[in-house]
């Protein structure tokens, strides 16, 4: 338990185990949106909702919701949560960790005799793993307003994501987005490394980084390997080899300054893939992620007179980069992380601000209503795999400056209005 703090760490221990348990078989804490073991992880949580004292129920973008009635409902919702599905064979706490931690915020509320003036929610949004559909942050796009109309009509084996969302108690027919919402947090791990090796229980994140994946195209010649002169041959695989460096050198150079970025050669296609023959073709796919966009927007530039260059150097040809996807980073709203901070001094907790360069649903919530969010350590930065692990003590922690942030919140939000 943490010092003067209704906070349990017990409660969260056994909530944490309880959903770790609900697995497909022979793989460990697997629980994918829209399957059975996800309907199972959700119908627990409601268990739980309910013997906690609170109603719970599933809006029409497919998210299970608590709602604990604040006494002055007019002021609106202080709305906290996270995702309860998994990548397959994740981990135990990516995303349960924030649900849980807000599950025993509202517990810990009503424990203490507190009733807030604003409605209090906890949420567990729908699909912000990528889906068997091909899509993510399903529920807080739903919620957003974001969702676009042709998504509904993706399919995985016969089935459509509108039916999908139905099954599981949604009604994609209805508009699901909200304008009650007047502050979102949400607690998250890391899934990274800093705040374990600088020995600190909470990142107040600043933003969320946006995503930018670039293809670039190879393309050589395909020749004898063994009868080619070394050379005569136009390689496309030591051209690409030659980008993929650049990549790297070029994200390691802009990690440098004061914002997040990183960028990774993450997919990889040679043709026609055989030993005994010159690589013909390298189709390549870059995942680039920056805190701040004048940061990408150089990337974009210096990578396209990069390739031009190494394309020039070896003869082979070298397309254009293409942007198969470009979303923009997202700030969290600068008063929650001023509130998030004094939560953190309150509480004993040790913090330092930084980016998240993962997606999270709280992207989404920022759309509609103020957005943060807030880190705890997990060991060694693992995570998306079944040695993902956080304390019990550090999502304790968390949960205890989420609950001092919402009772200041309670308190600041209605002398802004």
């Amino acid at each position: 338990m943490i010092p003067n703090s209704p906070i349990r760490a017990d409660r969260i221990g056994a909530d944490i185990d309880a959903l770790a348990a609900i697995t497909e078989p022979g793989r460990p804490y697997t629980r994918r949106a829209f399957t059975p073991k996800f309907l199972e992880g959700r119908a627990w949580l409601q268990q739980e909702i309910q013997r906690a004292g609170f109603l719970s129920h599933i809006d029409a973008a497919g998210n299970l919701i608590a709602t604990i009635p604040g006494t002055r409902p007019e002021l609106g919702t202080i709305m906290l949560g996270s995702h309860s599905d998994t990548v397959p064979d994740g981990g135990r706490f990516d995303g349960i960790a924030g649900v849980v931690a807000a599950l025993e915020v509202a517990r810990a509320l009503k424990d203490q005799g507190i009733n807030l003036d604003h409605t209090l929610e906890i949420v567990d949004f729908l699909a912000e793993e990528v889906s068997i559909f091909g899509v993510s942050c399903i529920g807080s796009r739903g919620i957003s307003g974001t969702r676009p109309p042709e998504w509904l009509a993706r399919s995985s084996d016969d089935l459509t994501l509108e039916a999908s969302i139905t099954q599981v108690g949604g009604n994609p027919a209805v508009d699901a987005k909200r304008n009650d919402i007047k502050a979102f947090l949400e607690l998250h791990i890391e899934q990274g490394p800093v705040l374990q090796d600088e020995y600190l229980d909470i990142g107040v994140v600043t933003a969320i980084a946006g995503i930018t994946r670039i293809e670039i195209i190879v393309t050589g010649r395909a020749d004898h390997a063994g009868t080619t002169p070394m050379g005569s041959r136009q390689d496309a695989l030591t051209t690409a080899a030659w980008i993929a460096l650049g990549v790297e050198e070029l994200g390691k150079a802009l990690a440098q300054n004061e914002f997040h970025f990183a960028a990774t050669v993450g997919e990889f296609v040679m043709e026609p893939n055989a030993a005994n023959v010159v690589p013909a073709k390298v189709r390549m796919l870059i995942d680039a992620r920056a805190e701040s966009r004048p940061d990408m927007e150089r990337f974009i530039e210096e990578l396209g007179r990069g390739i031009a260059t190494i394309g020039d150097k070896t003869g082979v040809t070298v397309s254009e980069p293409r942007i198969v996807s470009d979303n923009h980073p997202t700030p969290c709203d600068e008063d929650l992380l001023d509130v998030l901070d004094i939560a953190c001094d309150t509480t004993g907790a040790t913090h330092r601000r930084m980016a998240s360069g993962a997606g999270h649903d709280t992207a989404w919530m920022a759309r509609i209503t103020r957005a943060a969010m807030i880190f705890i350590p997990c060991r060694d930065g693992r995570s998306h795999s079944p040695d993902e692990f956080t304390t019990t003590e550090a999502i304790a922690q968390g949960a205890a400056v989420l609950l001092d942030a919402v009772i200041a919140l309670d308190k600041n939000l209605q002398e802004d209005q």
